[in-house]
């Protein structure tokens, strides 16, 4: 270019005209430059929203097995033995929500579960047998608050609240899980419960007997597989 601008003085100074295209000819020529279209960034995955789902798992009773005494007349006192620590399957389905501020996810889930959770209650008498029970629960619900730090698709959470059983039981119920989205939709979780359903009678089953033993907390442990379908955000 400075040589280009020497030569153009030189020739203007000797009188020597130069047209313009000339010069032009001489310029860097500009290159067309081929613009792509970007790729739109695909949003950051989000646990607000509705949700059903299903699970199954096994559940057991945490009581220690216990001895009641009843009174008998004509045979005197008997022992009774209480089985309490039978367990068998949940199975069950559940709904909730939840909504996702910042790392943390906050939500209100309620399910429903049959239960195969049964002890046996026999009562004896050193030359007779006088009655057998068998007693548990056979179903139960919770409707629980939920609480948990998300690391992107994968949930880790602590959940707690009121729990119903048989024979119009309430209590409550405490817990912890971890959930992970395989899309956008589907969820899939491990969670482990403890549920207590306060005091149950013991205090039954034999004809015409004074039963001398005492009730004890209807409470059990959960442990449980879920699958849920998100739904989608607007």
């Amino acid at each position: 270019m400075k040589t280009l601008a020497i030569l153009s003085g030189v020739m203007v100074s000797l009188g020597i005209g130069v047209a313009p295209e000339a010069l032009a000819a001489d310029l860097p020529s500009r290159k067309f430059v081929q613009n792509y279209p970007v790729a739109p960034i695909a949003p950051a995955f989000t646990w607000t929203g509705f949700y059903v789902g299903a699970n199954a798992g096994y559940g057991w009773n945490t009581n220690s097995n216990k001895r009641d005494i009843a009174f008998v007349p004509g045979a005197g006192f008997i022992g009774g033995r209480s089985s309490g620590r039978d367990g068998g399957i949940v199975a069950g389905g559940q709904i909730g929500y939840n909504y996702h501020f910042g790392p943390l996810v906050a939500g209100l889930e309620a399910d429903i579960q049959y239960a195969d959770l049964k002890s046996k209650h026999s009562y004896l008498a050193p030359a007779s047998y006088y009655n057998s029970r068998s007693s548990g629960v056979d179903w139960f619900g919770t409707v629980r608050g939920r609480l948990g730090y998300a690391f992107d698709r994968t949930l880790i959470y602590g959940t707690g609240g009121f729990a119903y059983g048989d024979d119009s039981r309430t209590g409550w119920t405490l817990g912890a899980g971890v959930e992970y989205a395989f899309t956008n939709n589907i969820t899939a979780r491990i969670e482990g419960l403890y549920v207590n359903l306060g005091k149950g009678d013991n205090n039954r089953g034999v004809p015409n007997a004074a039963i001398l033993g005492r009730s004890r907390d209807t409470e059990f442990g959960v442990v449980r597989a879920a699958l849920n379908y998100k739904f989608s955000t607007f």
